[in-house]
C-alpha cells in the first residue's frame, strides 16, 4: 500500500468512527493534515485539514462529506448502518495494529452495539466470556486468541483506493 493508499484508508477510518461518535472531530481534521503531507488533495481536503480544534466540533459535519467526496472515499451518515459496520472495521484494524488491546476492542464494540449487529454477535459474546473468566475453563489468552482472529476477519475487507488527485493523468 502506498502513502497515499495509507492515508486514504486512515481518513476513511477516521470518518467512519466519528461518525459512530468512537473519536473526537479534531482527530478527523489530525487525519486530513496526514492525507495532505502524504499526498492525497483536494479543495475539500484542504479546508477540513485548515480547520482550528475550535472550529472541528462545529465544521466536521459540513465538511467531511465534500473532502471523501473529492477524494472518492465513502462519507458514512452518522448512525448509519454502514457507518457503524465501517466503523467495526477500522476497530478491529486499530486493535490489530496494537492501538486496543483484544480486551478493551470488544468492550467498545459491546458497548456501542451490543448483541444487535450480527457482524458483531461473536465480539460481544467474546467480551461476555471476558467477564465471567474466574467461573469457566477458558483463559485470556484464548478469548484474545479468539478476539484477534474475528479482528483479521474484520479488517480483511478491502480498503477503498484513492489516489491523489493533483497527479498528471
Amino acid at each position: 500500500m502506498t502513502a497515499t493508499e495509507a492515508a486514504a484508508s486512515a481518513l476513511q477510518d477516521h470518518a467512519a468512527l466519528w461518525s459512530t461518535g468512537e473519536i473526537r472531530a479534531r482527530d478527523v481534521v489530525s487525519a486530513a493534515c496526514d492525507a495532505l503531507v502524504a499526498g492525497l488533495d483536494s479543495p475539500g481536503l484542504r479546508i477540513l485539514a485548515a480547520c482550528t480544534r475550535a472550529e472541528a466540533d462545529y465544521d466536521v459535519h459540513e465538511l467531511l462529506p465534500q473532502a471523501l467526496e473529492e477524494l472518492g472515499l465513502t462519507f458514512y451518515p452518522v448512525a448509519s448502518d454502514a457507518g457503524n459496520e465501517a466503523a467495526v472495521r477500522a476497530l478491529a484494524r486499530r486493535m490489530l495494529a496494537g492501538e486496543l488491546s483484544p480486551r478493551e476492542f470488544t468492550f467498545r464494540i459491546h458497548q456501542h452495539h451490543g448483541h444487535e449487529l450480527a457482524l458483531t454477535e461473536r465480539l460481544a459474546e467474546l467480551d461476555d466470556e471476558y467477564d465471567t473468566l474466574e467461573y469457566g475453563d477458558t483463559t485470556a489468552a484464548q478469548i484474545d486468541a479468539e478476539v484477534t482472529a474475528e479482528a483479521r476477519r474484520l479488517a480483511a475487507h478491502p480498503h477503498v483506493r484513492a489516489e491523489p488527485t493533483d497527479t498528471p493523468s
